[in-house]
């Protein structure tokens, strides 16, 4: 469904008129928070060349790591669907969690009681200042929508994420599910 104003744990579709933007073309994202201060969320559709051990070789597994954002790189984030596992995790919406322990969460991997089906992994976020989100909405930069997927959105595809939302908005939206990432390649 979809909506036009923004809250914590709704997803961002990008328009396909934002092609050409090196950080959010063709993104989903999940916000993680929004409020009168501002936005936050991760991209999850855009996995990076690194597994979690590339990143942190104490931990033993090949958890693919997503590109968040442009914000703050160089610092890994983390969203997931086992708070009962993870102490100090926040709750975003509909069974899905944002950060908590992270020295519990290579116990978790260790020992093999958290899988990658239960938390993804992210360098960087997506942050947007007080009404900047906003002015992105009312120039259509986004889509706003609900989350239907709940806590398996963790789990979704990334490959055929944005193509998948471009067929379900139909309209002109479906002529864009097929048009190639890079425009220079039509």
């Amino acid at each position: 469904m979809i909506s036009t104003k923004p809250k914590k744990g709704n997803l961002l579709i990008a328009e396909p008129a934002i092609i050409g933007d090196v950080s959010f073309n063709r993104s989903i994202v999940l916000l993680a928070d929004h409020s009168h201060e501002g936005s936050i969320g991760f991209i999850l559709n855009k996995p990076l060349e690194y597994t979690i051990s590339d990143l942190v070789p104490e931990v033993e597994a090949e958890f693919k790591v997503y590109n968040g954002g442009p914000v703050e790189q160089d610092n890994l984030y983390f969203i997931h669907k086992v708070p009962d596992l993870i102490p100090e995790s926040i709750e975003i919406s509909l069974g899905i969690y944002w950060g908590g322990d992270f020295s519990k969460v290579t116990e978790l991997i260790a020992n093999g009681s958290i899988k990658e089906s239960d938390i993804r992994f992210f360098l960087g976020y997506s942050g947007w200042e007080i009404d900047q989100l906003d002015e992105e909405l009312k120039a259509n930069s986004w889509v706003v929508t609900n989350n239907i997927y709940k806590e398996y959105i963790i789990e979704k595809n990334y490959k055929s994420f944005w193509k998948e939302k471009m067929l379900e908005f139909g309209g002109e939206y479906s002529i864009w599910s097929n048009a190639p990432e890079n425009p220079n390649y039509n």
